[in-house]
């Protein structure tokens, strides 16, 4: 049995979640997300517990066991506390503002790259080589954190270029000495 699919989620006061179907809703102090689940996994919504099951052990539904009670959970938080990720920039000139509700990076290209976020996104730039991208779908968030990280991903000798907060860049050593 799926140790992460077995753990029943806890379900905060002001959220709720109503189910039509595959269908479900979870809405919450900071909004609302809707996704369509896979209907071999049986959900039961009790009063405050969501209980994820599986029918049988083949290997498809026990793979899709935990990422069924993952998926609603991520939901939950969300509505209640939303997902952050932060970015830094690295390198001399490598700066991020904002313009309107559009990201405008400078690191080290032509021209300056505008990017603007997806539906539920909200950027912050509190320091020109900071970015803070916030809201409540998990993988909204990821996904445009990778986007802007995409546009200039560190690099081992020097370590420029955009890294996430906590991300370690594992550094290599130039190239070694001269002729001899």
């Amino acid at each position: 049995m799926s140790r992460v699919g077995r753990k029943p989620i806890i379900l905060p006061a002001g959220v709720t979640v109503t189910q039509a179907g595959n269908t479900f809703t979870v809405t919450g102090p900071r909004g609302t997300l809707v996704r369509e689940l896979r209907p071999e996994i049986s959900i039961t919504v009790e009063e405050n517990l969501i209980h994820v099951t599986r029918p049988d052990d083949e290997p498809r539904n026990r793979s899709l066991h935990g990422l069924t009670r993952t998926l609603l959970f991520n939901m939950v938080e969300g509505v209640t506390n939303g997902f952050r990720k932060t970015l830094e920039l690295v390198g001399v000139g490598y700066r991020a503002s904002m313009s309107g509700s559009s990201l405008i990076l400078a690191v080290g290209k032509s021209h300056p790259v505008e990017m603007k976020p997806l539906d539920g996104i909200e950027i912050e730039v509190p320091a020109q080589n900071r970015i803070i991208i916030k809201g409540i779908d998990k993988e909204k968030v990821g996904f445009f954190a990778a986007n802007v990280r995409e546009q200039r991903p560190p690099e081992p000798y020097k370590g420029k270029g955009i890294k996430y907060e906590n991300e370690v860049i594992r550094r290599k050593e130039g190239k070694a000495g001269g002729k001899k």
